[in-house]
């Protein structure tokens, strides 16, 4: 009855690898990574089960982390989108689940049934599916989002994972199998038992982590918004006062004009028409993203920044509820920024204009010297990094929803946050 055993063993490595290309993120296309793993492990698994056979079951789980554990690491890290904390501790979740089954089964099928090997086919036949469905089916989703919303901890939480699948590895085969020493199998048991509310814990903790950020993001918003109808609020006082001094202006030109004095009264014009456009703060002509710039071209003002704004746009329709999440988010870091300067060295400039079919913006300020950015680094996501933070992701995630993309770095002493949108004619 060993070909149950065997067979058990190749539908667990079969298994092993569906349940953590279900979680983990290839740098390739679904079909190429299944391809690739089918090229790579295919010959892995095979092996691994010859040397069961020619060699038994004790020998071959003493050296299974030298034979296949490792191999399969090395394999799927070249292959992985992100090699950091995330992959370790997606590599290691996917191999104690999987380890856990197989030792249960094994522990049920000498004890309960006659290690005939049928209790562990059947066993393992029906818990790797049933395992596959509740992870495609509850965890993918919300696993996956983890991965791209939480960047802290996974590397604690990888070695923690790491370690308890070494633990498994080494309580149920050293010095010998663990169904040869009964007198150790509370102490397995309780080890077991212990393996889901350890990682019911790790999950408590990214999901609250995550909640955070998202709870951040939504205040983020709100603050965003709330910026926004303060600057309309502030325009439309404007407009109010400006039109109560127009009956002031429309008296002067009324006198000039009726002294024949017409270029006088054009002259007036001009110098009416530039305070006008200094009291509205008059950037561009869509008002959604004038008020956004108005706002923060004061906010700078006031703490002694120098704010130069390059806007050419018109009055043509723009997604502009997303563009003035990128400006205000943008404009916001480099404020606060700027906050960490001297006043000397408080320069902030913003460029928006077409080229071609694409919108480009361009947000420039002077950062520490300290502050060194590499093009097309990961985005960080929290106040640590210095004066640019959890406003990166909101830009980015906005960026991709309008069908552009954002690239941040340093250079001479700047922080420089450029975003380009490819928009419809």
């Amino acid at each position: 009855m060993t070909i149950l055993r065997d067979l058990s063993i190749l539908w667990s490595l079969f298994h092993i690898l569906i349940l953590f290309i279900l979680l983990y993120r290839s740098r390739y296309s679904q079909r190429k990574t299944f391809i690739m793993t089918g090229i790579f492990m295919g010959p892995l698994a095979l092996l691994n089960v010859v040397g069961l056979i020619l060699y038994g079951a004790e020998f071959m789980g003493k050296i299974f982390v030298l034979t296949c554990t490792l191999p399969s690491l090395l394999f799927f890290w070249l292959m992985a989108e992100n090699r950091k904390g995330q992959f370790y501790f997606t590599f290691c979740l996917a191999d104690t689940v999987s380890y856990w089954i197989i030792v249960v089964t094994n522990i049920a099928d000498f004890y309960f049934g006659g290690q005939q090997y049928i209790l562990m086919f059947v066993g393992r036949l029906l818990l790797f599916p049933l395992i596959e469905w509740i992870a495609y089916r509850y965890i993918r989703k919300p696993y996956r989002e983890l991965q791209e919303s939480v960047k802290g901890r996974w590397g604690l939480f990888a070695g923690m994972t790491g370690l308890y699948y070494l633990l498994l590895a080494v309580i149920s085969n050293y010095p010998v199998v663990v169904t040869k020493r009964p007198q150790e199998l509370p102490a397995v048991i309780l080890i077991m038992l212990l393996m889901p509310m350890t990682y019911a814990t790790i999950f408590a903790a990214l999901y609250r982590q995550r909640q955070l950020l998202i709870n951040q993001r939504i205040e983020s918003h709100l603050r965003e918004q709330k910026n926004t109808l303060e600057a309309r609020l502030d325009n439309q006082q404007n407009i109010r006062k400006m039109k109560h001094d127009m009956k002031g202006y429309t008296a002067t030109l009324s006198g000039l004009l009726a002294s024949g004095k017409t270029q006088e009264a054009l002259e007036y014009l001009a110098v009416v028409d530039g305070e006008m456009d200094a009291l509205l703060g008059q950037f561009c002509a869509n008002p959604y993203i004038n008020a956004t710039l108005v706002y923060y071209s004061r906010k700078l003002e006031e703490i002694s920044a120098v704010c130069n704004v390059n806007v050419q746009l018109g009055d043509e329709e723009l997604p502009y509820v997303e563009l003035c999440q990128i400006l205000a988010n943008g404009m916001e870091n480099a404020y606060e920024a700027c906050m960490k300067l001297e006043k000397e060295k408080r320069q902030v400039s913003v460029r928006m204009q077409y080229h071609k079919a694409y919108l480009l913006l361009r947000i420039k300020n002077r950062c520490p010297d300290d502050l060194h950015v590499e093009r097309g680094a990961m985005v960080p996501t929290s106040k640590t990094e210095q004066g640019h933070g959890f406003g990166l992701p909101t830009i980015k995630e906005m960026s991709e929803r309008i069908g552009g993309d954002m690239v941040c770095y340093t250079e001479n002493g700047f922080f420089v946050l450029d975003v380009m949108v490819k928009l419809e004619k």
